[in-house]
């Protein structure tokens, strides 16, 4: 299990299913270069900001600059936000695994 409480089948399992960002699609690195810049370091992302729901259709990869913006964000909400219109991030471009997060979300709205 890793310090985010992720167990080590489903650490694998979602990276080999998030090679790239799931939100804006750029190609993840696994560590900082030297000197380099840390916005394209991958990190762990609770798609639902709830960490308490450790399952393969909450919990992805997407690069640290996504994940500093979305912050404790409700995905919806974020998805609308100015860095997300700025790089063209939107229900229709993102991974299917937020895809589906965000249909189940407006299924819960209504």
């Amino acid at each position: 299990m890793n310090r985010w409480g992720i167990p080590a089948w489903l650490e694998e399992e979602v990276k080999a299913r998030d090679k790239v960002c799931v939100y804006c699609g750029v190609q993840m690195i696994e560590r900082m270069p030297q000197g380099g810049s840390r916005r394209t370091v991958a990190t762990w992302e609770h798609i639902i900001n709830d960490a308490s729901i450790v399952t393969p259709e909450n919990i992805a990869r997407c690069c640290s600059a996504c994940n500093s913006s979305k912050g404790t964000k409700d995905l919806a909400d974020w998805m609308k936000s100015n860095y997300c219109k700025k790089r063209g991030i939107n229900k229709d471009t993102v991974a299917e695994i937020v895809k589906q997060a965000l249909k189940n979300e407006e299924e819960a709205d209504t």
